[in-house]
């Protein structure tokens, strides 16, 4: 009886082992960037395309301010509320003690520089497509921003989302890198793609959620109920959004629609980032969603 409770004991130790081995965070390869020089320059197109200021400058921040990345938005979700952290070029308090390589695997694996998963609240499961470049040149930018002291305030969600382990679950079912619409495309629409799935992670609030958390990719673009419980993300397949192109691209800049009515709440933050970036960036996600498969 005693060997079969050490066999048994023995047994479960490997098991437990082996979990704690399997669910371990993904990371790039050290030479991941090996021969990838980050662009300041070119980052702060990659900044904009891609939403920074819109969730880490502090609530209500304007026009500087935005640049300021001290984070605090809170972002109150079924899970629990989670609050943006610094990643402001502050070395104690942000991110200024960060490589490109680190930031490349928090980006693009969901995973810390201290090897903890990243809650997919930070919208990695797109930018998981970014490419490795314009990762090295945002970080590249994120560096010449100016520093901000203020420590990022824990997450406020309980037993058992608290267990980041377990996220490794989450990621085996929702982190992968395919494109969603795929097929023949144009080079804008192409572009357009880029901008829309995996930079501007425009899925993240306009496709439907599994009870997961995760993106229904079967209904991709065509709305869902906003986290926080009020109000609904509206359906942008061409169900729905029947404007035309340069509609949509007008849209995008000025943020009045064609009938004159004009972007709210956190759409009025994404035009304001997306009139940052050229005409024909707009242009090509206006052309990448009359490509989009249509979902009543």
């Amino acid at each position: 009886m005693r060997r079969s409770h050490r066999s048994l004991l023995v047994f479960a130790v490997i098991a437990a082992a082996g979990g704690w081995w399997l669910s371990a965070p993904g990371r790039l390869p050290a030479s991941a960037l090996d021969g990838i020089a980050g662009d300041a320059t070119r980052g702060e197109q990659v900044f904009w395309a891609g939403g920074c200021a819109s969730c880490h400058a502090a609530p209500d921040a304007e026009d500087d301010d935005k640049l300021k990345l001290g984070g605090g938005q809170r972002f109150p979700s079924p899970f629990g509320t989670f609050i943006a952290p610094n990643i402001s070029p502050d070395p104690e308090n942000g991110i200024g003690g960060w490589s490109a390589l680190d930031l490349a695997n928090a980006m693009t694996r969901g995973t810390s520089p201290a090897g903890e998963h990243y809650y997919p609240v930070f919208p990695y499961a797109s930018y998981a497509k970014a490419s490795l470049q314009d990762v090295a040149d945002l970080h590249a930018f994120l560096m010449t921003l100016p520093p901000v002291a203020t420590p990022s305030a824990p997450h406020e969600v309980s037993f058992p989302f608290n267990i980041r382990r377990s996220l490794f679950g989450w990621k085996f079912l929702y982190l992968n890198r395919d494109w969603v619409v795929a097929g023949d495309l144009t080079a804008e629409e192409d572009r357009g793609r880029y901008l829309v799935e995996a930079l501007g992670h425009c899925g993240e609030c306009h496709t439907p959620r599994t009870a997961l958390g995760g993106m229904d990719l079967s209904r991709w673009l065509s709305g869902g109920p906003v986290p926080a419980g009020q109000g609904r993300f509206p359906n942008i397949t061409p169900a729905r959004l029947n404007w035309s192109a340069d509609e949509i691209a007008d849209y995008l800049k000025s943020g009045f629609t064609p009938d004159f009515d004009s972007a709210g709440g956190h759409m009025a933050l994404v035009v304001e980032n997306l009139a940052h970036l050229p005409p024909e960036d707009r242009a090509a996600i206006a052309a990448y969603l009359k490509k989009v498969p249509p979902v009543e």
